[in-house]
């Protein structure tokens, strides 16, 4: 895992550590504080009808109208910090590009770009891995979109190439193609989820309902 992140054995491990509280005076408690900060946020979320993503690269919008977010807090993922939930599949629409590199079954894909129309990817583009992502596009449900997430872990600045650190960076969002949750209300079924993660630190911007909640990669309420 360090040598994938490009880091010595003693970088990799401080920021693992870092990356989960472990160097806080109470690991135990600041987890409990994620999870009472970011309750507020999903609390808010949860009656909001329409979300939409924008930086300087990215337009896209899609309903969340009677699916749940979740507060990713510690419990059930280590690391965690962020907050989810399953789009209606078929209300996505606009551009989205992907700054940070993806893995999939060990192959990098970078620079990926995506026009959706009505909740299907009906182009798409990479500037490094193009066969992976045309062989991605031809699984039954990968062109529709399983989850819809924000990242809010800031102790995570670099990304490592493994995911379960990867979408916790806090000032990015990620947008998972295939497998929904069904526990936020989900209905796309594949047998690929696969999370794909965009930086909104540089103008970056979240709309809920057409008012702004986030600005330069954090919530501004």
């Amino acid at each position: 895992a360090a040598q994938m992140a490009n880091m010595s054995l003693e970088m990799y491990e401080d920021f693992v550590y870092n990356a989960c509280l472990l160097f806080e005076k109470d690991p135990k408690n600041a987890w409990r504080q994620v999870r009472a900060n970011q309750r507020h946020i999903v609390e808010d979320l949860n009656t909001r009808s329409t979300i939409t993503y924008q930086n300087d690269r990215t337009d896209i919008s899609f309903s969340v109208k009677g699916r749940t977010w979740i507060n990713s807090d510690g419990r059930t993922n280590m690391p965690s910090g962020e907050v989810f939930t399953s789009p209606v599949e078929d209300s996505v629409n606009g551009i989205i590009y992907f700054d940070y590199t993806s893995v999939y079954r060990g192959k990098e894909v970078s620079g990926i770009a995506l026009e959706v129309k009505e909740g299907e990817v009906i182009k798409w583009s990479a500037e490094q891995g193009q066969e992976v992502l045309d062989a991605v596009m031809e699984i039954p449900g990968a062109r529709r979109f399983g989850e819809v997430a924000i990242g809010t872990n800031y102790n995570i600045q670099r990304a490592t190439k493994n995911i379960l650190f990867d979408e916790k960076i806090g000032g990015t969002i990620h947008m998972a193609l295939g497998q929904s949750y069904l526990h936020t209300g989900g209905q796309n079924n594949s047998s690929i989820h696969w999370d794909l993660i965009a930086n909104m630190k540089d103008g970056g911007r979240i709309y809920a309902d057409q008012q702004v909640i986030y600005s330069n990669g954090k919530f501004v309420n």
